[in-house]
């Protein structure tokens, strides 16, 4: 690491001789100092360091932790992303666990090793670096129609090469998967990439009464029933223009799956109570967690209508199937939520890292992201743990064996580099430098692999 390679490292410190000390022995950095508080604040804005190291017992009284505690606390509000690096006394570990809870990145007892510093420093500067280049993927991604969905699984990137392709046309889209995988996420997507003028409206066909289903989908006349005071367009007609997700659609009752049939043919719909035919251009978009084949067998869902919904069969695997999926949108999480509750500090420990791997997530997308959400507002740290989490430690993986149907040396060792590559990039948050390093290799031979594998 180079003085070009990063922003200038802060040392705050009213000893000018371990002042002086402390930048000799972090030569490799470009270093800026303060002596008090006031200094401090002055040379953050000035050279805006993503690290500072700095003692709590600063002028006018050395002997008391209040001045280091409001320049920390001031040095977080001006920079929340910032990592201070807290130097302390000997036998003064319950100031330096206040500080790390107030959310300093981490503290050393004085006198330090100037090799144990210059490591910590390393790994705060790796942090920045990593977090930053997140908040740049989320910049260039907010316009994308399918900034929503955030991931690295081959086959989810496939699924979202087919929504781009689809969205333009005006086809029929069946999506199913297991609760929670996202099916709405990516429905809007299919909207926003379809530049369809209209709105995107959703209705859960499940929690809606089955009397109220059919006036809620398709409207109704004044007068056309005790309580209808005033004519009142229904969803399909309020959706013309845009697109009508019809979420478990496997629970709309058969008496509407023929009236939405006619509409399908048709593209027309009559209002309860009304006798004019009202043109409606929508596309469709259907959902469900079920079987519906299984449902056509037993006689619960018009086959028909599933070949009218069904142009285009979008199939969302489960979160558990997704390579290295969960450990990315586990860091995308926190860092939102931390940021709702004014934590941005929060991050993941490796244990949390590996519970995260190792468990099932039956409710899949919903469920992780319910998880870290609990996390980031009971954690008492900024460390968040696998306990936070609410998940059990994994004990050492025990390997599967490998599978001896395939012995194409070839295919093994690409799918085993890809399976390691995206793992290692979902682990470092998408810092291709930070991946490199636990894989061992060059960031360009990890940017060669990930061409020739075509992981993005």
């Amino acid at each position: 690491m180079t003085a070009n390679d990063v922003p200038p490292l802060l040392i705050v410190e009213d000893d000018l001789a371990l002042q002086k000390q402390i930048k000799w022995s972090l030569d490799r950095f470009e270093s800026v100092t303060a002596a008090d508080r006031e200094s401090a604040l002055v040379q953050l804005r000035r050279h805006q360091p993503s690290v500072v190291t700095m003692d709590l017992g600063l002028p006018p009284d050395p002997d008391s932790v209040s001045e280091g505690f409001k320049l920390l606390g001031q040095m977080l509000d001006a920079d929340p992303n910032l990592k201070v690096i807290v130097l302390t006394g000997q036998n003064d570990q319950a100031n330096a666990l206040r500080a790390v809870a107030s959310g300093a990145y981490d503290f050393l007892a004085k006198p330090f090793d100037p090799d144990v510093l210059g490591l910590t420093i390393d790994r705060a500067y790796r942090l920045a670096e990593l977090q930053g280049e997140l908040r740049r993927m989320q910049a260039l991604q907010s316009s994308d129609a399918l900034a929503g969905l955030l991931t690295r699984d081959p086959e989810m990137l496939r699924l979202c090469r087919l929504v781009e392709r689809v969205a333009p046309s005006g086809a029929s889209v069946l999506l199913l998967g297991e609760s929670g995988t996202g099916k709405e996420v990516l429905a809007q997507a299919l909207h926003q990439a379809s530049k369809r003028s209209g709105r995107f409206v959703a209705i859960n066909c499940a929690a809606i009464p089955e009397p109220l289903l059919e006036s809620e989908l398709f409207g109704y006349e004044k007068g056309a029933f005790t309580g209808a005071a005033k004519t009142t367009p229904g969803k399909i007609e309020s959706s013309h223009g845009g697109t009508l997700m019809l979420d478990e659609i496997g629970d709309l009752p058969l008496a509407l799956q023929a009236k939405l049939l006619r509409f399908l043919q048709e593209r027309t719909i009559e209002r309860l109570g009304g006798r004019q035919e009202i043109p409606v251009d929508v596309r469709v978009v259907g959902a469900t967690h079920q079987d519906l084949r299984a449902l056509m067998q037993a006689g619960r869902f018009r086959e028909d209508l599933y070949y009218r919904l069904a142009e285009i069969v979008v199939t969302i695997p489960p979160l558990r199937e997704r390579q290295g999926d969960s450990v990315l949108l586990a860091h995308a999480f926190l860092r939102r939520f931390a940021l709702e509750q004014r934590r941005p500090s929060l991050t993941l420990t490796d244990d949390a890292i590996a519970a995260i791997e190792a468990h099932a997530w039956p409710g899949n997308v919903r469920e992780l992201l319910n998880v870290i959400k609990r996390a980031a507002i009971m954690a008492d740290g900024v460390r968040v743990s696998a306990a936070d989490l609410g998940l059990p430690a994994p004990e050492t993986a025990q390997g599967e064996p490998a599978a001896t149907s395939d012995i194409d040396l070839r295919k093994v060792r690409e799918d085993a580099e890809r399976q390691a590559v995206i793992t290692a990039l979902a682990r470092a948050s998408g810092s291709v430098l930070r991946a490199a390093e636990m894989l061992g290799v060059s960031r360009p031979t990890l940017y060669d692999l990930m061409r020739r594998l075509a992981i993005k």
